[in-house]
C-alpha cells in the first residue's frame, strides 16, 4: 500500500491525493490557527493543477490574493525526503512553520529526525527541489 502512495505522490508538483492539495487541508489555517483544519469542498480554488480546499471564505480569499505566502514548501511533499532527493507523501499533523514557511514530513518519527537538523535539511531540500519537482 505504501508503494502505491509514494508512486502517486510523485506524479505532481503538488502533493494532491485525489486532486486535493495537502489531502484537503486548509493551508491558510496552519498559519492562522496553528493546527490542521480540513477544508470544505464548497470552498475550493484550483491552482497549480490541484484543488486547494479552505475552511472559510476568508482563508480562501487570503490564499487567492497571495498563494505563494501560504503554499507549503516542496509542494507539500516531505521536507526530509526532499532533502534526500525524492518525493514522499506527508501527514497534516507533521506540519512545521519555519521563518513563515510551511513544511510537512512523512510521519511524526521523520518530523522528529528532521527537527534535529532542520536548518541543514532545509538547505539541502532547497537545492534538491528544483531538480525533482517535475519528475515522476
Amino acid at each position: 500500500m505504501l508503494a502505491a502512495r509514494v508512486t502517486f505522490a510523485q506524479k505532481s508538483e503538488i502533493f494532491a491525493p485525489k486532486g486535493k492539495a495537502i489531502k484537503g487541508y486548509d493551508v491558510v489555517a496552519f498559519f492562522k490557527d496553528a493546527k490542521p483544519v480540513e477544508g470544505a469542498d464548497s470552498l475550493t480554488y484550483h491552482y497549480k493543477d490541484a484543488d486547494w480546499l479552505f475552511a472559510s471564505r476568508t482563508n480562501l480569499e487570503a490564499f487567492k490574493a497571495s498563494p505563494e505566502m501560504y503554499m507549503p514548501q516542496y509542494g507539500g511533499y516531505c521536507a526530509y525526503g526532499t532533502s534526500e532527493g525524492h518525493k514522499a507523501p506527508t501527514e497534516a499533523e507533521t506540519f512545521t512553520i519555519v521563518d513563515d514557511k510551511l513544511y510537512f514530513n512523512y510521519n511524526m518519527k521523520v518530523k522528529n529526525n528532521w527537527s534535529k537538523k532542520q536548518q541543514e535539511l532545509i538547505e539541502k531540500a532547497d537545492t534538491q527541489w528544483p531538480l525533482i519537482k517535475d519528475k515522476q
